[in-house]
């Protein structure tokens, strides 16, 4: 079994970036932030301009996930680029400073991944002036550094945001193959088969896993390969007003833990 979990850290400090040609914060509008206030959203890539006010089309692909921040209080993580990138920030004079980053170590053919993760290291290490606005009902935050290279993100609700609350930390295996069952969500006739895992504060396995059965209803953000087995640290949330014939709570992925190809004799 293949443990995916980020088993290689880089330490990674971001320099600053001389300033060149700052662009003008106040003709955007700026609006005060807390971290609070970024945390309730993931950032997914919307615009990108350089220096110039030139689109980085390089960034975009047409297909597949955006570059996306996520913000904790004092956590920020980036992923969707090469690598996956995470460390501490905070917000001085409408700012946004990052502390030293770790990073994953891998090598991507893939160039838009190689392109987001050079664009975003050198914005983040360029302390960039950070500005909120809305358009059309949208929620947008932009990274602008000193050299006119401006990132926009539009924020999509977190789980917590939708659900109302904080959700539940659950391990899930899931079996390599779906069962038949019916259930009133496409496809009807088809569900992942589950049970539970449990693990202890140091990451260790413990206890003895729950019985297998089907899970009639997805999990948010997870997309199946027949023949891989997973295990998955979802979260789930209660879900006080379900649409109708829908279960009362929902299953977010939070994590791949370890992913394999299953042997001919597994569930």
């Amino acid at each position: 079994m293949k443990i995916l979990l980020w088993s290689s850290l880089l330490p990674l400090t971001l320099a600053a970036c001389s300033p060149s040609h700052a662009p003008d914060p106040a003709a955007a509008a700026p609006v005060a932030t807390t971290a609070p206030a970024l945390g309730g959203h993931h950032w997914q890539l919307h615009d990108a301009v350089d220096g110039n006010n030139q689109r980085l089309d390089g960034l975009f692909d047409g297909s597949g996930k955006p570059l996306q921040l996520d913000f904790t209080d004092d956590r920020i993580s980036v992923s969707h680029a090469c690598n996956g990138i995470g460390g501490s920030y905070k917000i001085v004079d409408g700012h946004l400073l990052t502390g030293p980053l770790m990073q994953t170590m891998m090598a991507c053919a893939d160039p838009v991944l190689m392109q987001r993760e050079k664009t975003i290291k050198h914005v983040l290490g360029a302390k960039p002036a950070l500005i909120t606005s809305s358009a059309d009902g949208q929620t947008l935050l932009s990274l602008a550094a000193a050299d006119g290279t401006t990132l926009t993100f539009a924020g999509q609700p977190t789980a917590e945001q939708r659900y109302g609350g904080p959700g539940t930390i659950e391990f899930l295996e899931v079996a390599a193959e779906p069962v038949s069952c019916q259930h009133p969500l496409p496809p009807a006739n088809n569900c992942l088969q589950v049970r539970q895992l449990h693990y202890d504060d140091q990451g260790l396995r413990v206890g003895d896993a729950g019985p297998w059965q089907p899970l009639a209803q997805p999990i948010e953000g997870y997309e199946h390969q027949p023949g891989v087995r997973n295990v998955l640290r979802v979260k789930r949330y209660a879900w006080p007003n379900p649409p109708a014939g829908a279960a009362s709570s929902a299953y977010v992925l939070d994590m791949v833990v370890e992913s394999g190809t299953a042997t001919p004799d597994a569930k």
